[in-house]
């Protein structure tokens, strides 16, 4: 196999998302370089993938590169990547949340953190967004529990419980909760037409809209944007709109395809999932659809849906006008999205005039797949 060079990697399911599991000490160093590697791993560009581990969705077209850290009180650094399907670009603007579920049982497994039974908290820095996750790994004689009782829904089955706790995630990217300084912003569509929104950034810079407004009814799901592209159209619309609102870039042509996120929202409402599932009303405290990439997301991100929680505690937003008066006595917002449900603990403060989001909470799990070695061409090495 003199042709290829062997890279170690574990392929593993995070939440509802999957990919590889690399350290970047086994990577290029060079970041041009670092990225044909990961796009030759993944069989991009390529609508298939075909000849790589992408499964062609981008649910599944994800990276997590890991590094030990000297940095303190941290224990290791992890960089999110939105490896493209059809482009051949990686694109490291926001992060994962589900993807970050398998960064503690990957760095505990490589043997990078030292292990604490029954709970092993692991201290991970986001390279995307400069901010600290802590997730708590359940641990039994020295080594990760993946097994357990606890199910989240896109995904079948359970699954050990594992937490994950987004530190003072305000201003990810912008550097502000409110990146406008605006609890609510208008924008233009378009067509002309007029429609308010909210831009907050927490743990991913977002836009939201409310359902009704952009005449859709909430419970769209992906299967419906096959019939009216339009959805997807005027969700970029917006999504391009807001980035230059909030400094994300020069332009609406310039705008990235990952960050800012889209979602429209609307009050809790009952409806069928993809799996055919009914969600009812008194459930949830809020229904949301957003998008990855240039599809309509089958579940919801997690750092999306700390923000759109996040962005519905906050007073007098778009999202706030919605959510469940349940949810604004206890901090807990119940999400409901194409899949299912998601829970979000979001712990926001105001002090006078400010908002500070000090830690938002969700549960996850994860699962190892394979691993093993991934082989890339030397050509692509140059």
């Amino acid at each position: 196999m003199r042709e290829y060079v062997k890279i170690p990697a574990v392929y593993m399911r995070g939440g509802t998302s999957k990919g590889a599991y690399l350290m970047v000490e086994d990577l290029p160093a060079d970041p041009v370089s670092r990225d044909k590697v990961i796009l030759t791993i993944y069989g991009s560009p390529d609508a298939r993938q075909i000849n790589g581990i992408g499964g062609a969705d981008p649910l599944t077209s994800k990276v997590a590169l890991i590094a030990r850290s000297n940095r303190e009180n941290i224990d290791v650094e992890y960089t999110f990547g939105y490896v493209g399907i059809k482009d051949a670009v990686v694109d490291y603007e926001g992060n994962c949340g589900n993807m970050s579920s398998g960064v503690g049982p990957f760095a505990i497994q490589q043997g990078l953190v030292a292990i604490t039974e029954p709970i092993t908290k692991v201290r991970i820095y986001n390279t995307n967004t400069k901010k600290v996750i802590e997730a708590e790994i359940p641990v039994k004689d020295g080594e990760v529990i993946t097994e357990g009782d606890y199910a989240i829904d896109g995904v079948p089955g359970t699954g050990a419980k594992i937490v994950l706790n987004f530190l003072n995630s305000g201003g990810s990217k912008t550097g502000k909760l409110l990146p406008t300084g605006n609890v609510v912003d208008e924008i233009v569509l378009r067509d002309g037409k007029k429609v308010r929104v909210s831009l907050v950034d927490a743990a991913n810079p977002s836009v939201f809209v409310k359902a009704t407004d952009i005449g859709l009814s909430g419970v769209e799901l992906p299967k419906d944007t096959e019939t009216n592209p339009e959805i997807l159209e005027m969700m970029e619309d917006i999504r391009t709109t807001a980035a230059v609102m909030m400094g994300l870039s020069p332009s609406k042509d310039a705008v990235g395809p990952a960050v800012p996120k889209v979602a429209f929202v609307s009050a809790p409402q009952e409806y069928i999932t993809i799996n055919g599932i009914t969600v009812n009303a008194i459930d949830i405290d809020l229904v949301a659809r957003t998008k990855a990439l240039g599809v309509m997301h089958k579940a919801y991100a997690v750092t999306g849906g700390i923000c759109v929680s996040t962005a519905a505690l906050i007073e007098g937003t778009v999202v706030n006008e919605l959510v469940s008066e349940q949810a604004k006595a206890s901090g807990t917002v119940r999400l409901g999205h194409p899949s299912g449900i998601l829970d979000f603990e979001i712990n926001l403060e105001k002090n006078e005039e400010s908002w500070h989001l000090d830690k938002a909470g969700v549960s996850r799990t994860a699962k190892p797949i394979m691993d093993g070695h991934v082989y890339v061409s030397r050509k692509v090495f140059g």
